[in-house]
């Protein structure tokens, strides 16, 4: 999301393989239930993929990877053409030995053709084993009138199904009481621990929820919702408490965000949730990456909650995993960089899961930023 014109207009300055050939990965790859307890992330490296053109189009952007069945899948949240990559990444429990794109794919409607300008913005990705195909979500563009979506495309790129979403995710043109905010939509994706569905979140509260939130505390919950694979309809939903934005503003400038960038169900009703707090006028990007271990076990069905201010409910249960700040100096340019996408990727040479994530670098429209990959062991 942050990549959008419309924060560019506010910010003065945004900071922000198809295999794995290394010899300590162990395929084929492990169910998920080999990292369903995790105690702490212990960082391992980190790599910059060099900024190059693919076909006379740059790479970036990256908003969304997943690693399934050997292959590195990586979304761009650019345009023209709308794309998803395949990568070459490897690493052991050391360091990283290669990271780079291998391969551009344009996503299309379902009718094989190109999507114009503004009516798709790709956020994260999944591949969906048991199907074969790819899932992505597109934020859409509230201010133009087009709705978020949930999206199943081949692996050609041609799109093959459009999922029901609950309306209350749909663009609102009429007033600005209700609906989602711009930029402020599905950024996050993952498939359900029984693969039986797809979990969805929204980047920002929707209006009738709350406010975006400041540097103040403020209740600003947004919307995570369970799309059945079957039926094509949500069947779940509950609500996740964002945390306020990290740091003041600085140089001058006014410019603040925090919001969910990405989730991943490890467990029945447990997930992994990323959160990325913005703030204009730093030198070291401005980006303050958290992520956490949330429980939704206990969490109220808000499906059919029409506003969750003033509402009773019970939120998700969150507690702090991982703070990039406490590596930003082992880190490329000591920067923490924009992450938006997470992924387990394969097994340790000693047995244990690795977890990647990665970096939109928004095509360096205002400040260099990085194409980031960051690769963690998982401690269970």
């Amino acid at each position: 999301m942050t990549a959008k014109t419309t924060y560019f207009i506010c910010v003065i300055i945004f900071f922000a393989s198809c295999s794995s050939n290394d010899n300590t990965a162990t395929e084929p790859e492990p169910p998920i239930t080999t990292v369903n307890t995790i105690s702490t992330l212990e960082f391992i490296d980190d790599f910059v993929i060099l900024d190059q053109n693919i076909d006379g189009v740059p790479i970036g952007g990256f908003s969304g990877i997943d690693y399934k069945n050997n292959t590195w899948y990586i979304i761009s949240d650019g345009s023209n053409p709308i794309r998803y990559y395949t990568a070459n990444i490897s690493y052991n429990q050391d360091r990283f030995t290669n990271a780079a794109i291998t391969s551009m794919v344009e996503i299309k409607d379902a009718m094989g053709n190109s999507f114009t300008e503004n009516q798709m913005d790709p956020e994260a990705i999944r591949f969906d084993a048991n199907t074969g195909n790819i899932i992505y979500s597109s934020e859409g563009s509230i201010v133009n009138g087009v709705d978020p979506a949930l999206l199943e495309i081949g692996t050609n790129g041609v799109q093959l199904q459009n999922y029901t979403l609950p309306d209350n995710l749909a663009a609102n043109t009429t007033d600005d009481l209700s609906g989602p905010r711009h930029n402020g939509t599905l950024e996050s994706l993952s498939i359900s621990f029984d693969t039986n569905a797809y979990w969805i979140g929204t980047e920002l509260p929707l209006i009738e929820d709350g406010p975006e939130p400041t540097i103040a505390d403020t209740e600003s919950p947004v919307r995570i919702t369970r799309i059945n694979k079957i039926t094509g309809l949500a069947e779940r939903q509950f609500a996740y408490e964002l945390d306020r934005v990290d740091r003041e503003p600085a140089l001058g400038t006014t410019f603040t965000i925090n919001g969910l960038v990405e989730i991943l169900e490890y467990d029945n009703n447990k997930f992994l949730t990323i959160e990325r707090s913005f703030s204009s006028g730093y030198l070291d990007g401005g980006n303050t990456v958290k992520i956490y271990k949330v429980d939704v076990t206990n969490a109220t069905n808000t499906l059919n909650t029409t506003s969750l201010a003033n509402t009773t409910y019970t939120k998700a249960t969150k507690t702090l995993l991982f703070e990039f700040d406490s590596i930003r100096s082992q880190l490329t340019n000591n920067t923490v960089d924009n992450i938006e996408g997470i992924t387990f990727g394969p097994i340790l040479a000693d047995g244990t899961k690795s977890l990647v994530v990665i970096s939109d670098n928004n095509f360096n429209a205002f400040f260099p930023q990085l194409n980031q990959l960051i690769v963690f062991k998982v401690v269970p």
